[in-house]
């Protein structure tokens, strides 16, 4: 069976509790999460034969945290023990008009000290059909970006379908070289892109003015913004791009456009509102769309998936999407009711 790679980090996650500051309370809730990590695991809720490679120590929490991804049937065997430690990060979970916060604390994390030749990526894309990667992951260290470069690169030779969720994270470009100029190599040797429109403009440099606070967007101006990420990068095959509307902490409206060159696709918009936790929605997205595209032979199918999963992820708690297929081709058909199944 053909596997689905994801390379990145997975982090120790704490959370004030529901929607506390930090430390209000003397409490703090211990999960696990990270951008390729959460992919992974909705690859695998969806019955796709999942495998996320990383770097952990050898102590306790990463024996947790490994314990947790495999709970949910992705495969961990590749998964490096390295010295160096297993990165965290805090989360505030904003309500209303008051944002969420996220604080890291990620420094000399395991994979942040990886070297390249540490993984055999030819060992590993011998039976895989896809590769995912983030633009977190070369933003945490020097280190971490030749190791990015060196598993895009090996993913071309052996003919694997690569993704990239272009995230854009301003807090961990410190080491001396910026997101345009990596990820506009890195991007050379992807097929599918995703990404909001801030993620364009901040990890490309290219820029379509789009006005996201107005309360409804500009679908054309989307339109214009894929085209000209395709012009730029002939490899790519297709981006997807997000359509966030946040009109607060708690009320969003949701959908996605994605463009393959031949054709403009726009999804259904969702409302949601008391949301109870946006951390890993892009994720969601991603691992909706790597599903969609892989089993569904119409690509607006495939966008609706995508678009669909990654809104029921608002109504879960925690950084990975717990939802399974079914429950996803529900909402795509209409139900989005909310009344008890029995």
């Amino acid at each position: 069976m053909s596997k689905y790679v994801t390379f990145g980090e997975v982090m120790l996650r704490l959370k004030s509790p529901h929607h506390e500051k930090l430390f209000q309370s003397p409490a703090l809730e211990a999960t696990f999460g990270g951008g390729e990590a959460n992919v992974a695991v909705s690859l695998a809720n969806y019955g796709l034969d999942a495998k996320f490679v990383t770097a952990l120590p050898e102590n306790d929490i990463a024996d947790a945290c490994i314990r947790e991804i495999r709970g949910f049937g992705v495969d961990t065997s590749s998964i490096v023990r390295r010295k160096g430690r297993v990165g965290i990060y805090f989360l505030e979970a904003g309500a209303n008009q008051r944002a969420s916060n996220v604080i890291y604390d990620r420094a000399e994390s395991s994979i942040s000290l990886m070297q390249k030749g540490e993984i055999d990526w030819n060992e590993i894309f011998k039976d895989a059909e896809w590769f995912h990667i983030s633009g977190i992951t070369p933003a945490i260290s020097k280190e971490a970006k030749e190791m990015s470069l060196e598993a895009v690169k090996k993913a071309q030779e052996n003919n694997v379908t690569v993704s990239c969720d272009f995230n854009f994270r301003k807090k961990l470009w410190n080491y001396g070289e910026t997101a345009v100029e990596v990820m506009n190599e890195l991007v050379k040797y992807v097929d599918v892109g995703i990404a909001n429109e801030e993620d364009c403009q901040m990890s490309l440099g290219i820029n379509v003015e789009v006005d996201v606070k107005s309360g409804s967007l500009d679908t054309d101006k989307y339109k214009l913004l894929g085209d000209k990420v395709l012009e730029v990068f002939p490899n790519l095959k297709m981006i997807a791009i997000t359509l966030r509307e946040s009109k607060s902490a708690d009320i969003n409206g949701w959908g996605a456009c994605l463009n393959d060159r031949d054709n403009f696709y726009l999804s259904k918009r969702y409302m949601i509102s008391d949301i109870l936790d946006r951390v890993g929605g892009g994720d969601s997205f991603a691992g909706g769309l790597i599903y969609g595209l892989s089993t569904y032979k119409d690509r607006q199918e495939a966008l609706e998936f995508a678009v669909a999963a990654s809104c029921l992820k608002h109504s879960i708690i925690g950084d990975y999407n717990r939802v399974k297929k079914a429950e996803v081709e529900k909402l795509m058909k209409g139900d989005g009711s909310g009344r008890v199944n029995r």
